[in-house]
């Protein structure tokens, strides 16, 4: 796995956990588990509220500049549809 996908992958990870535990909070839902090591603070508490931080326009930027699934493109068809539509 590369960095971008281990970077991808980890915060969409640590994201997810922190969208469960604010929504789990507003409506009285048990709470995923604490951090416990290093990593886990690192990811929870500098990482997931840094990125809540960030301007919707900074984010896309951010998230273009890393290769991954967002940027696969469309593959190129040649020619016209054979046969009918339907």
């Amino acid at each position: 796995m590369g960095f971008a996908q281990w970077l991808r992958s980890n915060s969409e990870h640590y994201l997810a956990i922190d969208a469960q535990r604010r929504v789990g909070s507003r409506y009285g839902a048990p709470m995923p588990e604490k951090a416990s090591g290093l990593r886990e603070h690192f990811w929870m508490h500098v990482f997931t509220p840094a990125y809540r931080l960030l301007p919707w326009g900074l984010r896309r930027r951010v998230i273009q500049a890393l290769p991954g699934s967002h940027r696969r493109a469309w593959p190129i068809r040649s020619g016209r549809p054979q046969g009918p539509a339907i």
